[in-house]
């Protein structure tokens, strides 16, 4: 039985073989994905977050787009402390109901993603704002750094005039 180190190449290859004669000849791309779409098994979706309701979770924190990050991330980060605590007290006394307390945590975990995953757009702005004051910074460098050498280039210019002129 022979085997091969790579697998053949997909059929449909043939439908670029006069790309390089007329580039219009292949096929468009297919058009980008909207909405939900199920992935190796797995819901997704294509819109921005979608609340935990809509994934079918219980949101222990407020509702409403004036929400203080710090405080509840604070406030569920204590809750997560405190079960993790109730957690090993039921399995040192009883042992047998310690699957409530981990569904408790579990859900505690979530909201935490959640609520850190709300903040996504506000980290990739300030990245993004950063990067190009980055950007900026090293622009007004390199333009400093070209008018001094500009400058150092009219003088020797200068000099090697009057050296000339001298002579």
């Amino acid at each position: 039985m022979a085997t091969a180190t790579y697998p053949p190449p997909p059929p449909f290859y043939r439908l670029y073989k006069d790309y390089l004669q007329n580039p219009k000849s292949a096929p468009e791309p297919p058009p980008p994905i909207e909405g939900t779409y199920v992935c190796f098994g797995g819901n997704y979706t294509t819109d921005v977050l979608p609340s935990l309701e809509d994934q079918g979770v219980r949101q222990l924190y407020p509702k409403g787009p004036n929400i203080d990050f710090k405080k509840e991330l604070r406030s569920l980060n204590r809750e997560l402390q405190l079960h993790i605590l109730e957690l090993a007290d039921v399995l040192v006394e009883r042992p047998s109901q310690y699957a409530r307390q981990v569904e408790e945590i579990s859900l505690i975990f979530k909201n935490l993603h959640h609520l850190l995953n709300s903040l996504r757009p506000h980290q990739a702005r300030a990245t993004l704002i950063h990067i190009l004051e980055l950007q900026i910074q090293r622009r007004k460098e390199a333009l400093e750094d070209i008018k001094r050498r500009r400058e150092e280039a009219r003088r020797l210019l200068k000099e090697s005039l009057g050296t000339l002129d001298g002579q």
